[in-house]
C-alpha cells in the first residue's frame, strides 16, 4: 500500500465558496468574494490576443509582468515575485520557510489556508484569536519565540473584513525580532478607504523583514486565471522565487494582469460600485438588527455561532451562497444590487424567525 505524509490524516480539505439553485431556479453566489464584474473589455481583448500563442510555454519568469508590477509601485524589479494567486505565492514563502521546529504566526480566524498551508510546509501552526473580530496585535507579538519563522498578517482580516490601523501595526513591527519575516496579506487592499489604514508597500520600503502579498483575484476581477505578487526586499522575494513551479504563472494570467494594470482607472470605477453596495448591505444588516463589524474588504461578516448553518441553508433556500464557517458564523461576499438585495430579505426573513 503507497505511504503518504502523516500530517495528511490530520488536515481537513481546503472548502471554496459553492453555488446554490433555489427552488425556482435563481442562483446568487456571494461565498468566494469574487467580483461581480467580468473583466474589462481591454483585458478580454488581450486575453484572446494571447490566446492565438497558448501552443508555446508561457514566460517563465514573467519579465513583462514583473517589469509593469514594479514601474507600477515604485519598485525594484528584483522585489517582486508572481505565482499562481497569492495563496500559491503563500505557499511558495512558507516552502521557502517551513520545516520541522519552525513557528509561523497567524490570527485566527483568518484565512482559511493558512493552517493548511503551513501544516504542508512541516512547520507548527500557531494560532492567536481575534479580539474585537480584529488581529490582537499584542498577543501575536507575545507569541513570537526564538523558533517563529514568519507572520501573516491579513488586512483586511479574511472572513471578518476588519483592520489594523498605522499606529497599532508600526508598533507591532517595531517589536518582530529583524530575523521574523512579516507577510502583509493584502488581498483585498482595493477596497480599503480607512485613511487610517496603511498601505504596506509604505512599510516594507524601510523593512527588510516585511513583505506584501497580493493578488489579480478579486478586485481586478482575474479569479479564473489564478496570478498573484509579492512585493518584499531582494532575500525575501528571491526566495519566493525558487520556489516557484515552472511556468506556474500562465500566458493568459500574464496578459490579463498586464492589461489590468494599465486599465486601473476602469477598474477603479467598478471598485467604487463595489463599496457603495457594501455600505448599503452593512447599513441595512444594521437596521435588521445584526451585529456586523465595520469592513473594509468587498464582503460582511455576521457572527451566527450555532445558528451559522441553519443561517446558511436559510440563503440557500433563496438561491444565495453564502461562506458559512460551522459554529462560528457566515461571510457574504458583496454582489450586484440584485444578488445583494435577495439576500438582505433572506437575511430579514432569518432575523425575524430567530
Amino acid at each position: 500500500m503507497s505511504r503518504f505524509r502523516s500530517i495528511l490524516d490530520t488536515m481537513p480539505a481546503y472548502k471554496p465558496g459553492k453555488a446554490v439553485v433555489s427552488p425556482d431556479g435563481r442562483s446568487y453566489k456571494l461565498s468566494s468574494n469574487e467580483s461581480p464584474f467580468g473583466p474589462l473589455p481591454s483585458v478580454v481583448e488581450a486575453i484572446a490576443r494571447a490566446a492565438t500563442e497558448v501552443h508555446r510555454y508561457p514566460d517563465p519568469g514573467a519579465v513583462r509582468l514583473t517589469e509593469t508590477l514594479a514601474e507600477r509601485f515604485g519598485v525594484p524589479y528584483d522585489h517582486v515575485a508572481l505565482g499562481a494567486g497569492s495563496v500559491a505565492v503563500a505557499q511558495q514563502i512558507l516552502e521557502a520557510v517551513g520545516e520541522p521546529g519552525a513557528d509561523v504566526v497567524y490570527a485566527w480566524r483568518s484565512f482559511e489556508a493558512y493552517p493548511l498551508l503551513v501544516g504542508l510546509s512541516g512547520a507548527n501552526a500557531v494560532e492567536v484569536p481575534l479580539r474585537d473580530e480584529t488581529h490582537d496585535l499584542d498577543a501575536m507579538a507575545e507569541a513570537i519565540t526564538p523558533e517563529t519563522r514568519l507572520v501573516f498578517v491579513c488586512n483586511p482580516n479574511n472572513p471578518t473584513g476588519t483592520v489594523n490601523r498605522a499606529d497599532e501595526l508600526t508598533r507591532f513591527l517595531d517589536r518582530v525580532p529583524e530575523n521574523v519575516t512579516v507577510v502583509l496579506d493584502e488581498a483585498y487592499r482595493e477596497y480599503v478607504r480607512d485613511a487610517d489604514v496603511p498601505d504596506g508597500l509604505t512599510l516594507y520600503r524601510e523593512r527588510p523583514n516585511v513583505a506584501v502579498l497580493r493578488t489579480f483575484s478579486k478586485a481586478y476581477g482575474l479569479a479564473g486565471l489564478r496570478v498573484g505578487y509579492l512585493i518584499g526586499h531582494e532575500p525575501v522575494a528571491a526566495a519566493v522565487r525558487k520556489t516557484l513551479l515552472p511556468f506556474a504563472v500562465n500566458h493568459l494570467a500574464q496578459a490579463a494582469a498586464i492589461a489590468s494594470l494599465r486599465a486601473e482607472d476602469e477598474l477603479q470605477e467598478r471598485v467604487e460600485t463595489v463599496i457603495k453596495e457594501r455600505s448599503r448591505v452593512r447599513e441595512a444588516l444594521l437596521s435588521q438588527g445584526w451585529t456586523v463589524p465595520p469592513t473594509e474588504a468587498n464582503f460582511v461578516w455576521l457572527r451566527l455561532g450555532e445558528r451559522t448553518m441553519e443561517f446558511a441553508g436559510t440563503c440557500a433556500a433563496a438561491g444565495v451562497a453564502v461562506r458559512p464557517f460551522d459554529g462560528e458564523g457566515a461571510r457574504i461576499s458583496i454582489g450586484d444590487r440584485e444578488a445583494n438585495d435577495v439576500f438582505l430579505t433572506a437575511a430579514e426573513a432569518f432575523r425575524r424567525a430567530s
